[in-house]
């Protein structure tokens, strides 16, 4: 019995060219990268230039936004561009994972996304405006008492630390859910790989095509009953197929099917390299 025989029941609309995946894979690496540097400079700018100026209004501490009014617009701007460059780095991961069977749509610029921000918020933490007053509000006008800060405030005044906290939180998860996709994926091409180089090959009949109206590797992809010769007789498989649109599974054509001979249930299904078979 091959290497995870048992786990990998049916290849459901696997890559038709290993190769091609992979190279999907490195480009999206790549391509986090920038995406990462782009969120980063838009919590770094959107911290400081936004959040900290609402943080000072929520203290009571409105005098303090005439510091510096030319470094606040500054920032604005720095955070209007790079969260457009981000935002459209984060479109084209979400693409291009889209197109890596077994990954999560939007996993892994999910978490460049995050991370981006952790590193951003994370940088301008230190450089937050302190309050006027720790632990009580000041008055609007002379003559009337200060107020106690309520829980809220309290939460406020924290916020230049709970910030960077909470993205590398929902960073931590993302990641993790990117690592065990990653993981779960090499493990299935290598089974995969063990029972095309091992396995038996026959050829297969369709005998049932259906459009499953989603896309894998920017090719369509069916769900397609086929017949084949197993080890104890004549056996039937549903499984998908991720094709070229003029390469599409018909009624009656021929597929190579590729099964583990201790265990028939391990199964691939790929089209005939040959397009007139």
């Amino acid at each position: 019995m091959f290497l995870f025989g048992n786990l990998w029941r049916t290849a459901m609309g696997l890559p038709e060219d290993p190769k091609q995946a992979r190279g999907a894979r490195r480009r999206l690496w790549l391509l986090s990268v920038p995406t990462a540097l782009a969120w980063a400079v838009t919590g770094w700018s959107g911290a400081l230039g936004i959040l900290d100026g609402f943080r000072l209004m929520s203290l009571n501490r409105v005098s303090a936004w005439a510091d510096s009014p030319g470094s606040m617009a500054t920032l604005t701007v720095i955070f209007s561009i790079a969260v457009t460059v981000a935002s459209m780095l984060g479109f084209a991961m979400a693409w291009s994972s889209g197109r890596i069977f077994g990954w999560p749509g939007s996993g892994a610029g999910s978490f460049a996304t995050f991370l981006g921000l952790t590193i951003g918020t994370a940088a301008a933490m230190s450089s937050w405006t302190a309050p006027e007053a720790v632990g009580r509000r000041l008055a609007v006008s002379s003559g009337q008492p200060a107020e106690t800060w309520s829980d809220v405030d309290w939460i406020v005044y924290y916020e230049p630390y709970l910030v960077p906290a909470v993205f590398a939180i929902i960073a931590v998860v993302t990641g993790s859910m990117v690592l065990r996709a990653a993981w779960t994926t090499a493990m299935r091409e290598d089974a995969t790989g063990e029972i095309m180089r091992r396995g038996n090959r026959v050829v297969g009949r369709i005998d049932h095509v259906e459009f499953t109206h989603d896309w894998g590797m920017g090719s369509p992809r069916f769900r397609v009953r086929v017949s084949y010769p197993g080890t104890d007789g004549p056996r039937t498989v549903v499984t998908t197929m991720t094709t070229s649109a003029f390469e599409a599974p018909v009624y009656g054509g021929t597929v190579d099917v590729y099964y583990d001979p201790a265990d028939d249930e391990s199964i691939i299904v790929r089209a005939r390299p040959d397009p007139f078979a």
